[in-house]
């Protein structure tokens, strides 16, 4: 029995993708999973590492881990014509965040990656964990820093408005109106020193994973929700729904062209500091 350590954030979209999995429904074979719920930041950080066989991790971290990682080809999150937003306490226009203090949830995210791009320009920011961002930019500080505005990720792009803040732009209509692409924001990676065969079964496990939840979404959608901070179901299963769906079985060809598009606009702009050419498992 060969044990396959998995990492994924703690957020409904991907609990709900590694529901059975976690809660053994379907066979593995001679593997063994084990799970690690962290932030994507962490994951990405310890990625450089190659901590874990599997992890999910921004598909702005992966331009640094090809020479470790390999995409699996499902687990995606594509935000298609929505994704991370940046928020203030007031609503203003997007030039207006020009030297202002953005809260990121780290730097190593494919949101702070789509914000430079879109800002076309650094900007200074705090890193703030993902789930302390709405409180930080409310409070207007965080950690003795002040704090203009919040680059907000998982269910706070559907909380913040009850939070009493405003929406200044969403970067995945951002990303579409300069594309005309879903906006690839995470994946799964696979360690590529598992080898060939067990990279391909591993990814078709991970599939099987995935399609058990969407057939039995009431209870995936159950155990997803511990993990909602706040969340109702009804907003729980939107968040599913907006994170888990045909693009998570499968990049597809436009999947595909949007992860490289987002790999050689960021290597263009400068973010990333060379080309990246993503591979996927066979």
């Amino acid at each position: 029995m060969q044990t396959i350590r998995v990492g994924h954030s703690p957020d409904p979209d991907d609990a709900f993708m590694f529901y059975a999995l976690a809660r053994d429904k379907i066979d593995t074979g001679d593997f063994r999973f084990t799970h690690e719920l962290v932030d994507i930041e962490t994951l990405n950080r310890r990625a450089l590492q190659a901590e874990l066989e599997l992890t999910a991790v921004s598909l702005h971290g992966y331009a640094y881990l090809t020479d470790k990682y390999i995409l699996c080809t499902c687990g995606a999150s594509m935000g298609d014509r929505y994704g991370p937003m940046v928020v203030a306490r007031e609503a203003c226009e997007v030039e207006s965040l020009h030297g202002k203090t953005i809260a990121v949830p780290g730097t190593l995210t494919t949101a702070y990656l789509t914000l430079r791009m879109c800002l076309g320009e650094d900007f200074p920011y705090v890193v703030v964990p993902f789930d302390q961002i709405i409180d930080a930019v409310r409070q207007g500080e965080y950690d003795g820093r002040s704090i203009d505005a919040g680059l907000i990720i998982h269910e706070g792009q559907l909380t913040f408005e009850s939070e009493g803040l405003a929406l200044v732009v969403d970067l995945g209509v951002w990303w579409h109106q300069e594309t005309g692409l879903p906006l690839p924001l995470g994946a799964n990676a696979l360690r590529k020193d598992l080898g060939g065969e067990n990279l391909t079964r591993i990814n078709d496990i991970l599939k099987q994973s995935i399609q058990y939840a969407l057939d039995h979404r009431e209870d995936a959608l159950n155990y997803a929700l511990q993990f909602g901070r706040g969340l109702d179901r009804g907003q729980g299963d939107r968040f599913v729904e907006m994170y888990v769906n045909d693009w998570t079985l499968d990049f597809g060809p436009r999947g595909r062209e949007a992860v490289t598009e987002l790999l050689r606009r960021g290597s263009s702009s400068g973010v990333i500091p060379h080309e990246v050419q993503p591979e996927f498992v066979d």
